[in-house]
């Protein structure tokens, strides 16, 4: 039988949402390639996703549901599945009422049709909910208090930028393909600038690079800040589109110029140059996701949007302040929203669920690894642990899925069917399955509705995948993308509700249009972090950075993962003594775990890298270090407000 090729989208957690070709033969998926056709994929796949056939192949890949019985998961039928699902669910309701039931959905597929699962719980209860985000709760938050919106200008429209800052972003692993975009900007005479506390790849793409001190980003900004007050380079209208412009510039005119620099670690000249280049626009500013992982994420934010908007960029062609782009914005949602009853924090939510009262007896985690990807793992374990009754419905048997009483297999990337936008550019791209899922997988929609019925919720939507994607395309459709249309496209589209610029009118959608300006100052980062305990021959305290890999999505591995160790890497000063290669303790104020040094003298003396999503139960997890603590905006979790002691193994093998 000839090769046949198939589209589809990718819809794991990234801002590419990259559209796919599937080779096929005899049914079965070969290879995979970037969709040549996709404006912003342009042919080529990450690492992770063009290795993506392994997964769907290995030993964790869930086939069918696991029910747990004498302390083992084993395989049963789909009816006993749904059939104790459902009677969990009645029994737990007319027990202990529907709060005692807690909804858990995270974003390890960023299909639109997943939000179906919000609406049968809001149905069914409403259940206890989940509030915050981990990802990007304070830097969405800041620029919703800034601008009304966390969205972005056209990626395209970076093409006409004189000066590009990438703050605290890393595209070559976390947003490849930014980098063509980029690339060509700077063909076209644009000049990139990265400020880092980390060295990466992405510096090479850059024509200078800013190396502040870890969390410093706020006092650079604000220093900044002072420079553009200082040689009158505020743009004049500032006064007239900003509110709080008195109380922002007494942040700023509270140290001087000398202060601020000595406070990020940078010479003084660094903070002009900054200022000329955000002068000398159109600038853009790319804000990065890990710098508002912090206790003062959403204040670091806040101060970057004012750095765009008091230079005059934010309503320029080739400016703006981008963070995120709004990906859910052409969808229409299923249902109304609802308030639950109930909430439990995100970032504590370990804390959360072991402190509740009443207690919540069943918990239904949707696309989520919550052991693996919230801080503080051992507690977050621990609070699984002591659920009565544990569903989780994911693709792989993930450390989460593993503590289940019941697990649900739902469809791979390449099984889905599904929507999707991209918090990367503005494009909707369509799921569609390549090759059929096996025969016990099913998707989380039809889950749902063999569910509803059981439970006689008579409201609870029953159409077919494709009428549910109309429901979705329902405010879109008349002005042109419907799905007929989206298909007749090869499966991608470019929002009609998102234009060039996302201020075409020099007005935000802040209540009275204009941008609010922070008014007051936050902490000391030095005040954010306990302190790590003191080890014989160890290091001074080091800020820990779990970065993302190129070789891994959230917890999810591609090729060889991580071996017996983890890694860790430190410049050679910060830990005198120790080989490249050796195995230290990393100790924090949470855990200690085993890890094997990298030395990399491109990187500061007060850091230490280690890969995100590393697995728990291996001893891999920088999460496990982490305090569970939340952001000063928008109930995001402070990951980066760590502090660790590295010291060589005490009678050991090495």
């Amino acid at each position: 039988m000839a090769a046949e090729l198939r589209r589809t989208t990718c819809s794991r957690d990234c801002p590419d949402a990259c559209g796919i070709v599937a080779k096929i033969e005899d049914g079965r998926p070969v290879s995979l390639a970037g969709d040549p056709a996709h404006p912003v994929t342009r042919g080529f796949l990450c690492f992770r996703t063009s290795r993506y056939l392994d997964l769907m192949s290995g030993a964790d890949r869930l086939r069918q549901p696991l029910l747990r019985r004498g302390g083992s998961l084993v395989p049963v039928s789909w009816e006993e599945a749904l059939d104790t699902a459902a009677a969990w669910l009645k029994k737990v309701r007319t027990e202990s009422g529907p709060t005692a039931v807690f909804h858990y959905r995270s974003g390890g597929s960023l299909g639109i049709l997943k939000q179906i699962a919000d609406l049968f719980f809001d149905q069914f209860g409403p259940v206890t909910g989940r509030v915050g985000d981990i990802c990007s709760g304070a830097g969405e938050a800041a620029q919703i208090e800034d601008f009304g919106t966390s969205d972005s200008n056209a990626l395209h429209d970076l093409e006409h930028s004189r000066h590009i800052l990438l703050w605290g972003k890393n595209p070559t692993v976390s947003n490849t393909h930014l980098v063509p975009v980029l690339k060509q900007a700077k063909a076209k005479g644009a000049q990139l600038v990265l400020v880092d506390p980390i060295h990466h790849k992405t510096a090479s793409l850059c024509d200078d690079w800013i190396q502040p001190a870890p969390g410093g980003d706020f006092e650079l900004a604000l220093g900044v800040a002072r420079m553009l007050f200082d040689r009158g380079q505020v743009v004049p209208e500032a006064a007239k589109f900003c509110d709080g412009l008195p109380e922002f510039e007494a942040i700023a005119q509270s140290r001087s110029v000398a202060d601020w620099a000595k406070a990020a670690d940078v010479p003084v000249a660094t903070l002009g140059a900054l200022a000329d280049r955000l002068a000398d626009g159109p600038t853009a500013i790319l804000v990065g996701w890990g710098m508002q992982r912090r206790m003062r994420g959403g204040a670091i934010v806040r101060a970057l949007d004012a750095l765009c908007a008091l230079s005059g960029n934010l309503f320029r062609s080739g400016g703006g302040c981008s963070f995120y782009f709004k990906r859910r914005k052409a969808f229409t949602p299923f249902g109304p929203t609802v308030v639950p009853p109930r909430v439990l924090r995100e970032p504590v939510l370990g804390h959360d669920l072991l402190a509740a009262d009443p207690r919540i007896r069943l918990m239904w985690v949707t696309a989520g690894n919550p052991v693996a990807m919230l801080p503080d793992s051992t507690t977050v374990a621990a609070a699984l642990d002591s659920i009565e009754h544990l569903v989780v419905a994911d693709v792989f048997l993930t450390e989460t899925a593993k503590r289940a009483a019941l697990v649900l297999p739902v469809p791979s990337l390449l099984e889905d069917d599904d929507l999707l936008g991209a918090y990367g550019h503005h494009w909707i791209g369509e799921s569609r399955p390549v090759v059929l899922p096996p025969p016990g997988i099913r998707h989380e929609a039809q889950l749902f509705q063999d569910l509803a019925r059981r439970l006689g919720m008579h409201d609870f939507p029953q159409d077919s995948i494709d009428d549910l994607k109309r429901r979705a395309l329902a405010a879109v459709a008349p002005l042109g993308l419907s799905l007929e249309a989206l298909r007749q496209n090869g499966g991608t589209m470019q929002s009609p509700v998102s234009g060039p610029q996302l201020f075409p009118t020099g007005k935000t959608l802040t209540a009275n249009g204009k941008v609010q300006l922070l008014r007051t100052s936050p902490a000391p980062q030095s005040e954010s972090a306990a302190q790590p305990p003191s080890l014989p021959g160890g290091s001074a305290p080091l800020w820990l950075f779990s970065n993302s890999t190129e070789k891994s999505q959230a917890s999810i591995w591609s090729g060889a993962g991580l071996g017996d160790h983890a890694w860790i890497a430190v410049h050679p000063d910060a830990v005198p003594g120790v080989a490249d290669g050796e195995l230290v303790r990393v100790a924090s104020c949470r855990a200690e775990l085993v890890a094997r040094v990298r030395h990399d003298r491109d990187q500061r003396r007060d850091v230490a890298i280690m890969p995100k999503g590393g697995s728990f139960e291996r001893g891999h997890a920088a999460n496990a270090l982490v305090e569970a603590r939340p952001t000063d905006l928008g109930l995001g979790a402070a990951y980066l407000d760590c502090l660790v002691t590295l010291a060589p193994l005490q009678g050991r093998a090495r």
